[in-house]
């Protein structure tokens, strides 16, 4: 497990979000342009992640919070198909067995990472009305074992939809590596 920050370095506020079309668990492809809601969370994850295994059921819950018109979430996974525990069939076999309720896609030819400037697992991006406006953690647990407290993600999409302003715009997500091929 490589401990990983993540890092502001692509994308900044302000920006457009990537546009991508992927394969997801469903066996359909997606595109981000085809979700309408104002707020659109994209987490690049992935299948074996201590640091994804703890937060997912944070995520599940996330979307549950929100209307499809208010908030969309979108998992990633741009880890090499062929490490451990990896690749589509074990991406479909994960999203069973947490009872994912949002689109997890596959980004095989990890571009879609390099666009995103995605370094981690978790490595969230928020973006209301196309345009980043949060890149950081899902909440405050920066450990597997920990216990969160404050629902930083959450707080922070209520705090967008409602108009105002964030206190900060990254806050580095901790997770592992995504591991790129070759």
């Amino acid at each position: 497990m490589a401990r990983t920050l993540s890092s502001p370095q692509v994308l900044k506020t302000g920006m457009g979000a990537p546009a991508f079309t992927l394969k997801g668990v469903d066996g359909k492809m997606h595109s981000l342009s085809q979700y309408g809601s104002r707020a659109t969370l994209v987490i690049f994850m992935c299948n074996h992640c201590p640091f994804v295994k703890a937060r997912i059921n944070d995520v599940i819950a996330l979307q549950s919070r929100f209307k499809p018109s208010e908030l969309q979430v979108i998992g990633i996974n741009s880890n090499d198909p062929s490490y451990q525990d990896e690749g589509f069939d074990n991406m479909i076999k994960f999203s069973k067995e947490y009872n994912v309720n949002f689109p997890y896609l596959i980004d095989d030819s990890q571009q879609v990472a390099k666009a995103y400037g995605a370094v981690c697992t978790p490595d969230p991006f928020l973006f209301v009305d196309g345009k980043l406006a949060f890149h950081g953690r899902i909440n405050d647990a920066m450990e597997p074992e920990a216990s969160p407290t404050v629902p930083v993600m959450e707080n922070n999409v209520r705090a967008l939809l409602a108009g105002k302003k964030l206190e900060k715009d990254f806050d580095p997500s901790i997770g592992c590596s995504i591991k790129w091929k070759g």
